[in-house]
């Protein structure tokens, strides 16, 4: 069985985080879960980034919600912001 990923979550996402609904932590929840077992599946759409982001990268929880992060180890994450296309800026 494949490792599971520990992570790290930035104060910025845990400020942003607690914004949301009950109903979308709990689908933020599920998502993370599941990326936590396998970063790469597809239905989560995680991508590198680029420009001045290129060291981190993105995974989606909804159409318009996404969690910006990035590799800290082989197997661990820093959740660093969580919420629509603004988190790019």
């Amino acid at each position: 069985m494949p490792k599971k990923y520990s992570y790290l979550a930035s104060k910025k996402f845990v400020k942003n985080w607690s914004k949301l609904n009950p109903k979308t932590k709990n689908e933020t929840v599920k998502k993370i879960d599941i990326f936590l077992e396998d970063p790469y599946l597809p239905t989560l759409k995680t991508h590198k980034l680029t420009g001045k982001l290129k060291d981190y990268w993105s995974f989606s929880i909804s159409y318009n919600l996404r969690i910006l992060f990035r590799f800290y180890k082989e197997d661990a994450v820093e959740f660093i912001d969580i919420g629509g296309h603004e988190i790019y800026k």
